[in-house]
């Protein structure tokens, strides 16, 4: 019972990193609609427009998409052929939900992470920028960026995969009580 319980704060922690994640992805967001909108009044208004603005734009949507997967993840709002899904029981999702961890996202996450390390590391080390005249500078930082958003998606998968394998092993009952 203490491994039970040991994993579920593992998953309740993995929850709250992922739920703190999300909610400054979310102000992201914001700001990048406001620098969108100021690129868009400046290319148009004044026929004005700025390389870093530009790469801004696509730095902040990277940004907001790898770091944002883990959120998407925990809300279960990551796309999905619902169509055999949804009719099933709670222990069938479970089960799609497990092998599914097992067999795509955690091989696909480890991939992801073992071959952007080196990408982003090098680019570090170089303190790699942009290769347009008043780009920016540190291009490095969006390319850290992918090794750390598969790690905050990896481990919402864990997290996913310890609540799920909870459904499968409790009493029928008690999965039936919850969901209700």
């Amino acid at each position: 019972m203490k491994i039970h319980s040991f994993l579920k704060t593992i998953a309740a922690g993995i929850d709250s990193c992922n739920e703190r994640m999300g909610r400054f992805v979310s102000w992201i967001v914001v700001f990048l609609v406001a620098v969108v909108f100021i690129d868009v009044l400046m290319r148009y208004a004044a026929n004005i427009s700025f390389v870093f603005i530009q790469e801004l734009e696509w730095h902040l949507f990277g940004f907001i998409f790898l770091m944002g997967a883990g959120y998407t993840l925990l809300y279960d709002q990551h796309v999905r052929v619902d169509i055999i899904y949804q009719k099933l029981s709670p222990k069938g999702r479970a089960w799609v939900n497990v092998l599914g961890c097992i067999v795509f996202l955690f091989p696909g996450a480890l991939l992801i992470i073992y071959t952007s390390w080196d990408f982003a590391w090098e680019s570090f080390v170089s303190m790699e920028g942009s290769p347009n005249p008043g780009g920016i500078p540190f291009r490095f930082i969006i390319k850290a960026c992918i090794p750390l958003g598969y790690v905050m998606f990896l481990l919402q998968g864990l997290s996913m995969f310890i609540r799920n394998l909870n459904i499968l092993i409790e009493p029928s009952d008690k999965v039936r009580k919850r969901i209700i």
